[in-house]
């Protein structure tokens, strides 16, 4: 028998706030979290804006010694974790630990660790590289240390899908618990890859805005979008399974009732035409779910701000939708925080639980020239106050993968 699967907790690191809290009234009074790169000197770089997580100190949350044997991946990760299980209300010592999951992905792993031993073996030899370079960069050790951290013995698996690894970790996750393998699940996404070879590479293939204007770099569906700026941070939710949820007496946030994943097959880095891939993803979200499109209140869009993105998802969202693709509200929070890759999943369903609890659908900020390639309701500049029913939040990574999640009001 299929079980129903819940949220009860939520955490969240992000460019606009360092914990749910702060994200969540960020994101509703439309705060914009880009702002000049301070982790590098960028004088010889052609992007300078970044969405870095601020006033963040290591040492609030970790000791020395641990901190410094932790790429910032993984201890963002810790962080949000931590986070969603206080929230949750979960008491290691009543659950049984070996039913509960770990599945938190990181796009790169870290990319800052590597930098940094690479150049110690340029420049002073193999003898010198750390002896924790490799358990500090791999990109499983997000997982790995969430789980030590919480003691969480059931599986322990790390997806990797580019910029749809957070809701890959998330949907996977639900499927575990709906199918009776696990009854907890800690799932979502993390990264920390604003480092010189980060920015450079994802420059030089084009894909990043060279705005200096931190107001006009990463502004989805916007005509004159011209790259995504990069965030960095972590989101992750504690799914649960509900009767387990109930006995507890639990808070529910949502109900997840919905995911699809498929592939474009198409290209390493370009959406297939028409964004055929994502509106597949979509369908089958809803087809799991057993809802139509016009039950859907809201999408939190991919919506990178690169003209392929805005422009093939606007496509797929006609495309799975159909009439209803005029009146759902369709918004890319990667406006408020930039764009944070494998992490961007996590948050973004932090936002679609969060919409729905709080009856509001976040806006576009930043939105000002229409394009006609990209003409839903983008709900430009201004949230609204909104019952919200069913939210969809859609990943799309470079190689051609596509997910989406469907969360619901919980009754």
């Amino acid at each position: 028998m299929e079980r129903r699967v819940v949220i009860t907790g939520l955490g969240a690191i992000t460019p606009i706030g360092n914990n749910v809290e702060e994200f969540w009234k960020g994101i509703k009074e439309g705060k914009c979290g880009i702002d000049e790169i301070t982790e590098f000197d960028t004088t010889d770089f052609k992007v300078k804006l970044a969405g870095e997580v601020k006033n963040y100190n290591p040492e609030d949350y970790f000791d020395r010694r641990e901190a410094k044997r932790m790429d910032k991946f993984s201890q963002f990760a810790i962080v949000a974790a931590r986070e969603a299980w206080k929230d949750s209300g979960l008491d290691k010592e009543k659950e049984d630990m070996t039913r509960v999951a770990v599945i938190v992905g990181s796009g790169i792993g870290g990319l800052a660790t590597i930098e940094k031993d690479n150049r110690t073996l340029v420049e002073k030899g193999p003898d010198r590289v750390s002896p924790m370079y490799i358990p500090m960069c791999i990109g499983n050790m997000a997982t790995g240390n969430v789980a030590i951290d919480l003691g969480a013995k059931g599986e322990s698996i790390s997806i990797v899908t580019a910029c749809a690894t957070g809701t890959h970790c998330i949907g996977e996750s639900y499927r575990m618990i709906k199918h009776g393998y696990q009854d907890i699940a800690i799932a979502g996404g993390t990264e920390a890859s604003i480092t010189p070879s980060g920015i450079a590479g994802f420059t030089n293939i084009k894909a990043l805005s060279q705005s200096q204007d931190k107001n006009r770099a990463s502004i989805p569906f916007d005509k004159e979008r011209n790259g995504f700026v990069m965030g960095e941070g972590a989101g992750i939710l504690i799914l649960e399974e509900l009767e387990h949820a109930k006995a507890r007496g639990a808070k529910i946030y949502a109900e997840i009732v919905g995911y699809g994943a498929t592939s474009d097959a198409y290209h390493i880095t370009s959406p297939a035409p028409g964004g055929e891939g994502g509106a597949r993803a979509m369908i089958l979200a809803m087809q799991d779910a057993n809802v139509t499109p016009d039950q859907v209140t809201y999408v939190n869009a991919h919506g990178t701000s690169t003209h392929l993105n805005d422009s093939c998802e606007t496509s797929a969202v006609k495309t799975a939708f159909g009439e209803s693709a005029k009146k759902v509200m369709v918004s890319s929070t990667k406006s408020n925080t930039g764009h944070l890759l494998g992490a961007a999943g996590g948050v973004e369903a932090v936002v679609c639980a969060k919409a729905i609890q709080d009856s509001f659908v976040p806006p576009t900020i930043n939105y000002k020239v229409p394009d006609e390639e990209c003409d839903l309701d983008v709900v430009p500049n201004e949230g609204r106050n909104v019952e919200v029913n069913y939210a969809m939040s859609n990943s799309l990574g470079f190689g051609g993968h596509n997910c989406s999640i469907l969360l619901k009001k919980y009754n």
